[in-house]
């Protein structure tokens, strides 16, 4: 079972960037897909990127063109770069794995701790 373990967050002006890390503890080149997730308070949790085992991204409609999702396989590390942040966007950032269930990606009911991020106005 590969452990995922996030990294990156902080504090940050609206407008500044911050580039997180989701670290696995083994290959993630077999996984189906991987997906960045944030919850703020209140709030339930959302994908926000997502990337496939064969590249395709894909961004919640508040995020597109400024977040970007990346998988280095080599190195078992997926990337979530975010620019243009906004106060919105402070949230607990985690990472997350799927397989194809049906049709559809299903990801694991295991959390990992998370990194918080929190822009500020």
């Amino acid at each position: 079972q590969v452990q995922l373990v996030e990294s990156g967050g902080g504090l940050v002006q609206t407008g500044g960037s911050l580039r997180l890390s989701c670290a696995a503890s083994g290959s993630i080149s077999s996984i189906d897909a991987m997906g960045w997730f944030r919850q703020a308070p209140g709030m339930q949790r959302e994908l926000v990127a997502q990337v496939t085992s064969r590249g395709f991204t894909r961004y919640a409609d508040s995020v597109k063109g400024r977040f970007t999702i990346s998988r280095d396989n080599a190195k078992t590390t997926v990337f979530l770069q975010m620019n243009s942040l906004k106060p919105e966007d402070t949230a607990v950032y985690y990472c997350n794995k799927a397989r194809i269930d049906r049709g559809a990606y299903s990801y694991d009911n295991y959390w990992g701790q998370g990194t918080q991020v929190t822009v500020s106005s």
